[in-house]
């Protein structure tokens, strides 16, 4: 999708603290919860985490991508969409596929992006996810929010490991 590299720069602090990432997980958090519970504070929390660190404009431009992401791929989702609380130092698998599947699609990796894609969606709906989630993955790629890349061989062994665990 686009030749460019991660921020390579600053990694002292917790993966999770970085902005791309902190907009993809939280922003996933707090959008499913807002599906899962019917109420739009999880939602009001998302727009406001999206507005402190994009502005409002970009970022009423990247939540709606996630809005359409989040939507797309609870249809098309293998099973229920899972998530640790918002703010968790934790994630799982879902969430650790959530990541891979948009750092993939930012960092030229298809490989991984199609695993991710493969272990979360339906297979014959595997091709609305991916467009939502190029969208979503070029929105905050023009926004220059780029995640670190994710190598294949660690989403290999999360989907490897027991549906329950959690992952830090």
């Amino acid at each position: 999708m686009f030749p460019r590299l991660s921020e390579s720069q600053n990694h002292t602090g917790c993966y999770f603290d970085r902005a791309p990432e902190k907009l993809v997980l939280e922003g996933y958090r707090r959008w499913t919860a807002g599906f899962e519970t019917g109420s739009v504070v999880a939602w009001e929390m998302a727009y406001g985490l999206y507005s402190e660190i994009l502005g409002d404009r970009n970022g009423n431009r990247a939540l709606s991508e996630l809005s359409y992401f989040i939507r797309t791929l609870r249809h098309c989702a293998l099973c229920p969409l899972k998530t640790f609380p918002f703010g968790s130092h934790h994630v799982c698998r879902e969430e650790c596929m959530t990541l891979g599947l948009i750092a993939g699609l930012q960092n030229c990796d298809m490989v991984a992006a199609r695993t991710c894609l493969n272990a979360m969606a339906c297979p014959s709906r595997h091709e609305e996810v991916e467009n939502a989630a190029i969208a979503f993955a070029e929105t905050l790629v023009e926004l220059d929010q780029v995640l670190l890349p994710i190598p294949k061989f660690a989403i290999d062994d999360i989907i490897s490991r027991p549906v329950r665990a959690k992952y830090h």
